[in-house]
């Protein structure tokens, strides 16, 4: 598979998953699955602070390998569960913000299939914030919304014929104002991803590699909630390769760097102003999984295994040991090559946030809690009944609570069915 750069990917966790190769192509590094990518220069490319870490600056832990980290084996001495709430089977949820989480909700009818819930992480009181689509009688079913404090921004698309939609509307003392249509798309265009953070709406949208608009700039847009006034907050030539990411007053993207064809830069987009206030420029042809902030600073990861890149070039996820102060340098923050690093090392299958100090990362079953000042983590408790992959984590961002929720389908040994969402709040202790 090529590369951006015109380098090789052998394998990746999804090529894996779908028997794109033979298991004899396989390498077992650290935990996950996966060859290299050779990387390729290109000549006349403009100059880049890329980012470059040795192999001796980075300290790796995971749940299955800790390394010389020491397992904090109560993990309620950390963090505490502060609620259990129940949500209907096959909910899925997304919590960026410490006051409530989104929940997409199927309904128990074919029409319209999803709602919106907006869970109070405080008192766990659940409100219908939106019964159905606004298109319901067009075709449309809502797809994806995030929320904030603020306000809701949802995604409804039309699976028959490929168009989608985007709305938000304001939110003020738990009441959903007017919805207003943002933008609207056809199967030339990927259905939007989303994120919500101080006030906006934002929404990311790419061509698809196979439309009449394959040639056109990748675009995070934003607006106001509730407002059909809408705005680009960047553009990237070439698609960006990571959604949103919400996290406190701002947004992470991953556009190419400017005039590179072969470099992604993640990027911190300030949420009021639409200005960037971070960015870090990865090494040609290494593609991220999903990036973030916290912290520390910017957060990536990685599903392949890349041949190049010393410190950073293995599966998992790559978080800064020590803080790196914001540079709004458009070569790229520097500073990001002089501090250690911390791997996460196990396939991603969500992206970190933070919570009192300490990294919170899902694992392979359980999420977990990393320090690496202290050489400590914890794993939060599974609840019963829980899938093969354990919890998973709804939160981004440097959050008060920590959001996580698992679809519950068990019976118990008294022969009662339990089918249903657990969705999980934790505060530091």
């Amino acid at each position: 598979m090529p590369a951006p750069g015109g380098g090789q990917v052998l394998l990746t966790r999804r090529h894996f998953l779908y028997g794109a190769i033979g298991i004899g192509a396989l390498a077992v590094v650290g935990g996950g699955i996966g060859v290299g990518v050779n990387a390729a220069s290109k000549a006349n490319e403009p100059t880049f602070n890329t980012l470059a870490v040795s192999k001796d600056a980075v300290t790796s832990c995971s749940a299955a390998t800790p390394g010389n980290f020491t397992e904090i084996e109560d993990s309620s001495t950390v963090l505490g569960l502060s609620g259990t709430y129940e949500l209907p089977y096959g909910t899925l949820v997304w919590a960026s913000d410490d006051s409530l989480a989104a929940c997409l909700v199927p309904t128990d009818g074919s029409k319209p299939l999803t709602k919106v819930v907006l869970l109070s992480l405080s008192s766990g009181n659940q409100t219908t914030a939106i019964s159905q689509a606004k298109g319901q009688e067009e075709g449309f079913e809502i797809y994806d919304v995030r929320a904030c404090a603020t306000g809701v921004v949802w995604t409804e698309a039309n699976i028959l014929d490929g168009t989608w939609r985007i709305y938000s509307a304001a939110l003020s003392n738990g009441e959903l104002g007017t919805a207003a249509l943002a933008e609207e798309g056809d199967a030339d265009w990927e259905t939007p991803t989303l994120a919500a953070s101080s006030g906006y709406a934002f929404w990311q949208v790419l061509p698809k590699k196979d439309g009449s608009a394959s040639k056109e700039a990748s675009r995070l847009m934003r607006a106001r909630f509730g407002s059909s006034d809408t705005e680009e907050a960047y553009t990237s030539k070439g698609r960006m390769c990571t959604p949103p990411y919400a996290t406190g007053d701002s947004v992470v993207i991953t556009p190419r760097a400017a005039a590179s064809s072969s470099r992604y830069q993640l990027t911190r987009i300030d949420a009021q102003s639409a200005s960037v206030v971070d960015s870090l420029v990865l090494p040609s042809s290494m593609k991220p999984l999903e990036a973030g902030y916290g912290d520390t600073g910017f957060m990536f990861s990685f599903e392949a295994i890349y041949n190049f890149g010393e410190g950073i070039a293995n599966l998992g996820t790559y978080i800064p040991a020590s803080t790196v102060q914001p540079d709004t340098n458009a070569e790229g923050n520097a500073s990001y090559s002089l501090v250690p690093w911390f791997r996460h090392g196990v396939t991603p299958t969500a992206p970190p946030a933070w919570c009192g100090g300490w990294i919170i990362a899902k694992d392979s079953y359980n999420v977990c809690g990393f320090s690496p000042e202290s050489k400590q983590y914890f794993l939060l408790e599974v609840k019963s009944g829980a899938p093969s992959f354990g919890d998973y984590l709804a939160s981004t961002g440097s959050v008060k609570r920590v959001v996580t929720y698992s679809n519950i389908d068990n019976t118990t040994l008294q022969g009662e069915s339990q089918q249903y969402c657990c969705v999980r709040v934790w505060e530091p202790v």
